[in-house]
């Protein structure tokens, strides 16, 4: 049985990979293999390594220990040594990563420096800010690439990646998202203990470009939550550079729960019942182009961060706005309860795709020495 190790370091990139291992978990020809790291260890964002333990999977490790520091290329340092001695300890097949976070880019480079197959899920995509260079050094790492539509594939191609490398496999959440075994909206609610029926969902994550801009563009956000009247579901932002304003902002002015709940974090399954059921999504997460466009919830798209993933003029779902008060409280005075659905980013079948290029053996007989491939 061939060995898959899944890296997972957030809540984010785990609710993408889930079906995944599951799938290969189920096959008779694979073994399945979870690095766990990250933000999943970090106390004041839930805990979140717990959730992946919950699923239960035969071969999971958790990368206790750690460093979490606000020095990045310190924790990535730490991460590559701490993945390479787990490595060497399994003798993986392939190394999945996915997205644009440090634990994908470690994953990467331990593979790639240890003859071990990459592969890469969602590259070629457009990030912002610093995580743009870090997904497509990943790529560059990356010797198969399991993408989410023809534009992702024509971007790697400009990279200089093989055609005969790239699958479009969409993207492997939608695969939950669309499933019919979600939580009801009761259950969700009780669970979080979450007593009011119309609300709106708030996602809001540091620019670490903007270090210095954070504090005022996160009050900015929150004059705007506290003077619209509306309820919100607030979930915390990421751990990158400047969440500690945001987190303070937060708990220092966002006090009154008929109005306010903030969680650290959501179970994946429950975090899509409470986004299919709120009128709109406010912030500057990736969720607001991807998983909001699944159900076609309006979505108020704020500052720099998701610049360049959609086309503003052409987006139906979505307002872009600036960091102010004012352009908030006219994006949410106009949003309505349309929901126009795109699927563009997959057709929720990307678990049969990606196993059936797994079982392909000719994936197996690639030469691991990349050749830059001219357009």
């Amino acid at each position: 049985m061939r060995k898959i190790m899944f890296i997972t370091g957030t809540r984010a990139d785990y609710g993408k990979i889930k079906s995944l291992i599951r799938e290969v978990e189920n096959s008779d020809l694979f073994e399945a293999y979870v690095y766990v790291s990250g933000m999943h260890l970090v106390e004041v964002f839930g805990d979140t390594y717990k959730e992946v333990l919950k699923d239960n999977y035969k071969n999971v490790y958790v990368a206790y220990g750690l460093a979490n520091t606000k020095m990045t290329s310190y924790d990535l340092g730490d991460l590559i040594c701490n993945l390479t001695g787990y490595v060497n300890k399994i003798h993986p097949d392939m190394i999945v990563v996915h997205g644009d976070r440090i634990d994908a880019l470690a994953g990467a480079t331990v593979g790639a420096l240890n003859n071990i197959r990459v592969a890469h899920i969602e590259g070629g995509e457009l990030s912002g800010t610093i995580d743009e260079s870090i997904r497509h050094a990943i790529s560059k790492f990356a010797h198969v690439h399991f993408v989410s539509n023809e534009a992702a594939k024509k971007r790697l191609i400009q990279l200089g990646e093989s055609r005969n490398s790239i699958h479009i496999i969409g993207s492997p959440d939608i695969d939950i998202m669309i499933s019919e075994h979600l939580p009801s909206k009761r259950v969700v609610f009780d669970y979080y203990d979450i007593t009011f029926d119309n609300y709106a969902v708030v996602m809001y994550h540091p620019v670490t470009t903007e270090y210095k801009d954070i504090g005022r563009h996160i009050e900015e956000v929150v004059n705007a939550l506290l003077e619209s009247g509306k309820k919100y579901i607030i979930i915390y932002p990421n751990n990158d550079l400047g969440h500690e304003v945001i987190l303070n902002e937060y708990l220092m002015r966002l006090t009154d729960k008929d109005r306010f709940r903030l969680y650290p974090s959501l179970r994946f399954e429950y975090f899509l019942t409470i986004l299919k059921n709120c009128e709109f999504l406010l912030g500057n997460s990736s969720a607001g182009i991807r998983e909001a466009s699944v159900y076609g919830i309006p979505v108020i798209d704020i500052g720099s961060r998701q610049s360049g993933r959609y086309d503003v003029a052409e987006s139906k779902n979505i307002q872009h706005v600036d960091e102010e008060k004012e352009m908030i409280l006219n994006a949410i005075e106009k949003t309505d309860n349309h929901r126009i659905r795109s699927m563009m980013f997959g057709d929720g079948n990307s678990t049969q795709k990606f196993i059936q290029v797994l079982k392909d053996e000719s994936l197996w007989d690639m030469s691991l020495q990349k050749i830059f491939q001219e357009i």
